[in-house]
């Protein structure tokens, strides 16, 4: 297996387009703008060997078009026909080998924040788009509170110490509400001090872990006490169910 590195590029306002690369040679995950990698292809000397996309809004697949015009590379996502470019198209526990890095990807069908989402889950990375966030998760678009609660129960099986790419720096807004929702959580003004101090720095506060995300994430933490009090306080109801406290919940964050 080639030896490479994940690199973070900056699109819009705070996007990640994840760049697995090596020396020579560069994949790229959801690429909303086609410009920021075009030029670092260029600064870096890298050739192009394939695109990765997540689910079709136009700040994760915007950019396919140009990248393929300068370079034909095979482009791997859903089968969903609002992403014309995709030239394979996978479904839920299908594999893909990532050309020239010869890294094997496990998909997993993950919806709710629209209904075709996709993760690339292979050699301890976890590209999940915009459905697992640090400290959070992705709006319901498309998706419902059960399609988004069992993509994300899914999702926290993976072994903790998988590395988690997700699409949006998002962390230090995830973490405020993260505290309101479950305020005695010891590890949050933990973690909200450290990925402070990273955004200080203009640093990415990604990749989180599965781990981590169990520990802190208020989405993958439906059943704790503390949760279904906070969104039953809310609810002005008892909600017996962590569906329905991820429904409140998401809601909540909606409007936070």
């Amino acid at each position: 297996m080639a030896i490479y590195e994940i690199v973070p590029l900056r699109a819009f306002s705070d996007n990640y387009i994840w760049t697995i690369r090596d020396g020579s040679h560069a994949a790229v995950v959801d690429p909303g703008d086609a410009q920021p990698v075009l030029d670092y292809l260029a600064r870096e000397k890298l050739e192009l060997v394939a695109i990765l996309n997540t689910h079709h809004h136009a700040d994760h697949v915007g950019g396919n078009a140009a990248l393929l015009a300068r370079t034909r590379v095979p482009v791997f996502g859903p089968h969903d026909e609002r992403i014309p470019d995709v030239s394979v198209r996978l479904a839920d526990g299908e594999r893909c080998t990532l050309p020239h890095f010869h890294i094997e990807m496990e998909i997993m069908e993950i919806p709710g924040h629209t209904r075709s989402h996709i993760s690339f889950h292979g050699d301890g990375m976890l590209f999940c788009g915009d459905t697992l966030f640090a400290a959070g998760c992705g709006r319901l678009f498309e998706g419902t509170p059960r399609q988004m609660h069992d993509s994300l129960t899914r999702l926290a099986r993976l072994p903790d110490d998988t590395r988690v790419y997700c699409g949006h720096e998002y962390t230090l807004a995830n973490i405020k509400f993260a505290k309101a929702a479950e305020p005695d959580n010891r590890k949050l003004p933990e973690l909200e001090a450290q990925m402070q101090a990273l955004r200080n720095k203009d640093q990415p506060t990604l990749p989180s872990t599965i781990g981590r995300e169990k520990a802190t994430n208020p989405f993958l933490r439906v059943s704790e006490p503390a949760i279904i009090h906070s969104a039953s306080t809310r609810a002005t109801k008892k909600l017996l169910d962590p569906v329905s406290v991820l429904a409140e919940i998401r809601d909540w964050k909606n409007n936070f």
